[in-house]
């Protein structure tokens, strides 16, 4: 077996860095918000072919001109696919956009394997108008290749990108925040804060547009052309043209826009094995849902999108097995599957060696990280309940470095406790911001202090913590072992309640006192407001505060490194003393891959080593 550790630039951002919004499980049972913006250790590569050469945190200029036959076997766990719409509230996760990702359109930016933001000109092209310097507004100019379209031959244009802002709520559609018109996983501040008067154009099928931020937010690379899915679908549904959809939202028109929402909501949503109807679910990217490939409870395939404007799928067909993640090794030494991404746990690496010289094995660090977040909704750690004292009799009975020490540091020796939820033990700024942000006070177990906060909490013992994550998770398991194991001697009584349905049931329902799961991240500033600010739709347990929606706001308004950084510490800081919840440690990262497939690569972000699969190939 050749295992080889993907080398990554450090520090590619000054300060915190996560995805555009929500996500549920995947192999890893992460969500897709996390922190972070560079990777790893500076160790060379090794090993042969394009994925084990190629230096640049970018996708490698490849010369695929037409698309080889053959069918790669991948999975991202074991979560049915839910339908053609991964935007919603109720189904954007990891898993659901690993698969849209190949048929949505690729838009005009795309995360490297560290988190480096670059550009995608065979899409199309940006321009900075006015903005990034002096008083001038912030004005983007975004012109769509003439050659894009959707599989069923209409143009990829402005009325995408028009549908794409009014799908995010603005004030004039949704005036009640908590009763959106459309169920977008997103927050407001696209539609209302960042861009409240949308993009402009001279016409509704236009290939340039522009859009004028009413503030410099800093991740306008990554919200324009985000979330697109066809527009015109949705004008033939509600009955009307597309050019009549367009007007409408200039118009504000509401009752024409409620209609066209009820079909976004509801319309691209599938029952188990039951694909849409190809009328009204185009392919925009490289690859197509099959026609009767979706096997209820075991796979979904793609197949090469035929109608794609610019360069080719390599390999014909990929199916996205649903399997556990704890049976991925072994699906990799059967051949059923090809590529792989386990959780890196203390018996990966050897159970990997055993499979050979058939596989390869790639590790990294990764941005993505564990924590244990309380319900702030109901339940004793309330403000109502135990409050603050109760909060941090938890966290001084929870052994941290007990977790690291057994869980992480045998798969990697560099691993240590994770302080921030916005910056990375390895990224450069994460000393400064500690050290103006958290004391330390938890580094280590104080069962004597946390016997003291409970007595003052008031709360009588024994007090049940039911732990909620996704199950099965053989790492999560024994991260509560060993929180029961010390917890209990204080008067906790953990209960693990870790479900299958975890997130799609128990964590929006706040059925748990302390969700167990990780964020998983990019190259995106901003995107922490979605998780910590008062009623943003990522914030499942209900933490408010004044001071941290306030930095966020400052921070999502600036484009100076200097402003994100301060404010960086302001949330951390609060988020320590008033104790959100309890960050563990960073993921390390591993892949592995039939031996001699090429072009497959390890990266950081949450998009995972699917991030350039229109790219793979199968040994020959």
């Amino acid at each position: 077996m050749k295992i080889r550790r993907t080398a990554q630039a450090a520090s590619v951002v000054a300060v915190g860095a996560l995805v555009l919004a929500a996500c549920t499980s995947s192999p890893d049972d992460t969500t897709g918000d996390a922190t972070g913006d560079s990777t790893a250790s500076g160790e060379e590569t090794t090993g042969s072919g394009s994925s084990g050469t190629y230096e640049g945190t970018d996708k490698e200029e490849l010369d695929i001109t037409e698309t080889a036959d053959g069918e790669i076997f991948y999975s991202t766990g074991q979560d049915e696919w839910t339908g053609y719409n991964t935007l919603t509230a109720d189904t954007y996760s990891t898993y659901n956009n690993v698969i849209m990702d190949r048929v949505r359109p690729d838009g005009f930016f795309y995360f490297g394997t560290d988190g480096t933001i670059h550009e995608n000109p065979e899409f199309g092209s940006v321009e900075v108008v006015s903005g990034l310097e002096g008083d001038e507004p912030l004005v983007i100019e975004y012109t769509v290749s003439d050659d894009a379209t959707w599989s069923d031959g209409n143009a990829i244009d402005y009325a995408d990108f028009m549908f794409e802002w009014v799908s995010q709520n603005p004030e004039w559609l949704s005036p009640d925040p908590a009763a959106p018109v459309f169920n977008h996983v997103s927050g407001p501040d696209y539609p209302n804060v960042q861009v409240p008067d949308g993009p402009q154009a001279d016409s509704f099928d236009a290939k340039t547009f522009t859009v004028e931020y009413a503030e410099k937010y800093p991740d306008w690379k990554l919200v324009t052309g985000a979330y697109l899915l066809p527009a015109h679908v949705v004008a033939d549904q509600i009955g009307v043209t597309e050019e009549e959809l367009v007007q409408a939202i200039v118009d504000q028109d509401v009752e024409l826009l409620t209609q066209a929402a009820e079909f976004w909501n509801e319309g691209w949503l599938s029952n188990p094995g039951e694909l849409p109807d190809p009328a009204i679910a185009p392919s925009g990217g490289r690859y197509q849902l099959m026609e009767g490939g979706w096997t209820a409870g075991q796979s979904i395939t793609l197949e090469a999108n035929p109608e794609y404007w610019g360069t080719p799928a390599a390999t014909d067909r990929i199916t996205f097995r649903f399997l556990a993640a704890d049976a991925h090794t072994q699906a990799l030494e059967n051949g059923d599957l090809n590529v792989i991404e386990p959780q890196a746990t203390v018996d990966t690496l050897p159970q990997l060696e055993q499979l050979g010289d058939g596989v390869e094995v790639q590790t990294g660090a990764e941005l993505t990280w564990e924590h244990l977040d309380f319900n702030f909704n109901n339940g004793v750690f309330t403000e109502d309940e135990g409050g603050l004292a109760l909060r941090e009799a938890f966290a001084y009975c929870v052994p941290r470095q007990q977790i690291v020490d057994n869980l992480i540091a045998p798969v990697d020796p560099e691993a240590e406790l994770m302080n921030a939820r916005e910056v990375f033990p390895f990224q450069d700024n994460y000393d400064e911001i500690l050290g103006e942000s958290y004391d330390g006070r938890f580094d280590e177990v104080n069962l004597e202090e946390a016997e003291r906060l409970i007595a003052e909490s008031g709360i009588a013992t024994p007090i049940d913590v039911r732990i909620g994550y996704s199950a099965p998770n053989p790492r999560r398991t024994s991260e509560v072992e060993i929180i029961k194991s010390s917890c209990d001697q204080v008067g906790f009584n953990v209960t693990d309640v870790g479900t299958a349905d975890f997130f799609a049931n128990a964590l929006p329902a706040g059925d748990y006192e302390v969700a167990l799961f990780a964020w998983a991240g990019s190259g995106q500033i901003a995107s922490g407001q979605n998780i910590y600010s008062t009623d943003y739709p990522q914030n499942y347990g209900g933490y408010s505060n004044t001071t941290v929606d306030e930095a966020w706001a400052t921070l999502a308004a600036s484009l100076d490194p200097e402003v994100h950084l301060e404010q960086t510490k302001v949330i951390e800081r609060e988020l320590w003393d008033t104790l959100y919840g309890i960050p563990l440690f960073a993921h390390p990262g591993v892949v592995a891959h039939t031996a001699g497939m090429e072009n497959v690569r390890h990266t950081a972000t949450q998009n995972g080593v699917a991030w350039n699969a229109e790219q793979w190939l199968l040994a020959e």
